[in-house]
């Protein structure tokens, strides 16, 4: 039997999932150094703060997929972001048809991107080894030391506990546990 928990990730996603990184980099970077000229060519004026929040986003990705051994959880984050840059895409607009178009291109090409983000994450694996080994069956367990039949009625003839019964100051005032304080009128 094949034992896939210890399998390392194939060559082909880990190369892929590399270059996404240095992608993810170089798109940070550029995302940084130029927020205005972003805005202005996509119709998302005023929207700089978010651009470079997004590169900011970019560069941490880049590093984790580069740094890490299981590239499956950062790729999976690359498509979360991925869906934060279409939410802004496709939420800013102008009014200009000429803005409208390279919007229209910068959806397309992110769109391709996380096609390709989804897919090497598929081929990496999606899950870590923890979650892929067999989780213990506990089906036949109850949580109790005894069968339920010999469990019954015990409760009520046991005395309590002296740290769970009501203080006596905080006991109703009847006759019954009058020891002490002001005689009533």
């Amino acid at each position: 039997m094949l034992d896939r928990t210890r399998m390392p990730v194939s060559p082909a996603p880990t190369a892929l999932a590399r270059g996404l990184g240095w992608f993810s980099i170089a798109l940070g970077l550029a995302e940084l150094a130029a927020p205005r000229t972003i805005t202005r060519t996509l119709g998302l004026r005023g929207q700089e703060g978010v651009v470079q929040a997004y590169g900011v986003r970019e560069i941490a990705t880049g590093i984790g997929l580069l740094a890490s051994r299981q590239p499956a959880p950062w790729l999976w984050g690359r498509v979360g972001g991925d869906a934060l840059d279409l939410a802004t895409l496709a939420a800013g607009s102008d009014g200009s048809s000429r803005r409208r178009n390279a919007r229209g291109l910068a959806i397309t090409a992110v769109l391709g991107i996380t096609a390709l983000d989804v897919a090497c994450a598929m081929a990496a694996g999606g899950t870590s080894a923890s979650q892929r080994r067999r989780l213990p069956d506990y089906s036949g367990r109850r949580g109790f030391r005894e069968v339920p039949e010999r469990m019954r009625g015990i409760a009520r003839n046991a005395p309590i506990p002296k740290d769970m019964r009501i203080p006596d100051l905080l006991r109703p005032y009847t006759s019954a546990n009058r020891t002490s304080g002001p005689k009533p009128a």
